[in-house]
């Protein structure tokens, strides 16, 4: 019988013989963590992070744990929420509900370090940190881009104020 305690597990393993009981069952999916279901071939679920089929050695439990866990910090860390957006950088997708846009390496870098400094960051600034470029560099790379993807972002979602800026500089 699973019990709640104060210490939330980072995995759950549980055999396919506790979906049969809806309260464990409902425990089961209703817990942010890793769930690995353990059973006979023909009892495992789809809906699950990982199926083992018994029977297993412990080193087989815990090279799945760890396989499964490294997947999950993997994804974890590609995808960052940007106000109410989801950036996917391994994908280099932003998106909204169902819809999405695909973005260029550079305006997933430009969304990154946006989101990393609160204030509003200088063109030099950007420059340095994005393209690598002096900060007496003579160009426009930095209102381009930034022009490309606010027309991007506004042509899919109609959001003209994701990426704003002031005397000070760009900011989201």
């Amino acid at each position: 019988m699973l019990n709640n305690t104060n210490t939330a597990p980072s995995v759950i393993l549980f055999h396919t013989d506790a979906l049969m009981d809806k309260n464990q069952k409902k425990y089961i999916e209703g817990q942010n963590l890793i769930k690995i279901c353990v059973g006979k071939k023909k009892d495992l679920k789809d809906n699950f992070d990982e199926n083992l089929e018994l029977p297993a050695t412990i080193k087989e439990i815990n090279a799945i744990v760890e396989n499964t866990s490294a997947k999950k910090k993997f994804s974890k860390n590609s995808s960052i929420e940007i106000k109410n957006y989801l950036l996917n950088k391994n994908e280099k997708k932003l998106s909204k509900s169902n819809d999405f846009i695909i973005l260029t390496e550079k305006e997933v870098h430009l969304l990154e370090l946006f989101l990393k400094n609160k204030n509003p960051m200088s063109k030099d600034k950007i420059l340095s940190l994005v393209w690598n470029y002096s900060s007496d560099a003579d160009t426009h790379t930095v209102e381009t881009h930034i022009y490309r993807l606010r027309k991007k972002i506004t042509a899919k979602f109609k959001d003209e104020n994701f990426i704003i800026n002031n005397k000070d500089g760009y900011s989201l």
